[in-house]
C-alpha cells in the first residue's frame, strides 16, 4: 500500500536512536525528507551520517535540540522553515521511563517527569504549528506508553505523566481538527537503548538473547519477545500518513498483546 509519504516533510524529535531513528529510516525509505533532532550531539551526528549515506545529504536535516528548551525548539523549527518551508508530519518522540514507587519519588522527580513528558509534546507542537499549517495533509503523532492506560506501581510517576499526555493529545485532536490530525501510539516493551542499558547494568553472564527472552516471560508478553523499534515506527508512519486521512484522536497499541485493558 502506498502511504502517500513520497515528497512529504517529516520532523522527528528524539530521532537519533531507538524508535525515533527507526522512524527516520522508514520515512526516508518511503520517500519523505526528514528533519531530526536530539540532545546528544555525538549520537545525532552518527544517526545523520547513517541516514545521509543511504539517502543523500539533501534529504536529511539534523539539528541538536533539547525539546525542554523552548528557544532551541523554536530554532529547530526555524531551521526546518529555511530548509523546506513546511512540515507535513511531526513525530514527538522523547523521554524514557522513570522506575520509582510513590514512596521513593521526590517532589523534584515528579516535577522533572511531568515537565519532560508534557513539554516534549507542547514545545514542538507550538513551534511547528505554523509549518504544519503550510501542509495540505498535516499530522502529529505522539509516541506514548501503554502506561497511560495500564499504570504500574513501580513506575507511578511515569504512569501518571503518560496518562496526562494521552489526555492532552486527545484534546488537541479535537482542537486542531479539521486542519491537523493528532494521533498516538502506545508502546509496551521495545528493545531500545533503555533496555540495553538495563541489561548492561545487570552485570549478568547470561547472553543478551536469553536475558531479553526471560524478560518477555516475566512481563507476560503473549508474543514472547520485546518489540523491535521498526515495528513501532511502522505504526507511526501509518498514523502520520495520508493513508490514515480519516483517523484522528486515536491511539494504536504496539505492545505484543501485553495490555489488560479494553
Amino acid at each position: 500500500m502506498d502511504l502517500g509519504l513520497s515528497g512529504r516533510v517529516a520532523v522527528v524529535t528524539g530521532g537519533s536512536s531507538g524508535i525515533g531513528l527507526a522512524a527516520c529510516r522508514l520515512l526516508l525509505d518511503e520517500g519523505a525528507d526528514v528533519a531530526l533532532c536530539g540532545r546528544d550531539a555525538t549520537r545525532l551526528a552518527a544517526a545523520a551520517a547513517e541516514l545521509t549515506a543511504r539517502h543523500g545529504a539533501a534529504r536529511v536535516l539534523a539539528q541538536r535540540c533539547d525539546v525542554l528548551v523552548k528557544a532551541e525548539v523554536e530554532a529547530f523549527a526555524q531551521g526546518v522553515r529555511e530548509w523546506r518551508g513546511r512540515c507535513d508530519l511531526l513525530v514527538n518522540n522523547a523521554g524514557q521511563g522513570r522506575v520509582s514507587t510513590f514512596a521513593d519519588t521526590t517532589d523534584d522527580d515528579w516535577r522533572d517527569e511531568l515537565e519532560l513528558k508534557f513539554f516534549s509534546q507542547i514545545h514542538p507542537i507550538r513551534a511547528f504549528r505554523p509549518l504544519l499549517d503550510e501542509s495540505d495533509s498535516p499530522a502529529i503523532v505522539g509516541v506514548n506508553s501503554l502506561l497511560a492506560y495500564q499504570p504500574e506501581p513501580h513506575m507511578v510517576c511515569t504512569s501518571a505523566a503518560r496518562a496526562g499526555v494521552q489526555s492532552l493529545l486527545k484534546s488537541l485532536a479535537r482542537e486542531l481538527a479539521p486542519r491537523i490530525r493528532v494521533n498516538a501510539i502506545l508502546i509496551g516493551l521495545v528493545d531500545s537503548g533503555q533496555w540495553q542499558r538495563r541489561y548492561d547494568a545487570a552485570g549478568t553472564t547470561e547472553s543478551r538473547e536469553k536475558w531479553f527472552a526471560a524478560l518477555a516471560r516475566e512481563k507476560g508478553i503473549p508474543l514472547g519477545r520485546l518489540g523491535d523499534p521498526a515495528e513501532a515506527a511502522r505504526a507511526i508512519l501509518f498514523l502520520g500518513s495520508p493513508a490514515a486521512s480519516y483517523v484522528t484522536g486515536a491511539q494504536l497499541e504496539v505492545s505484543g498483546g501485553v495490555s489488560r485493558f479494553i
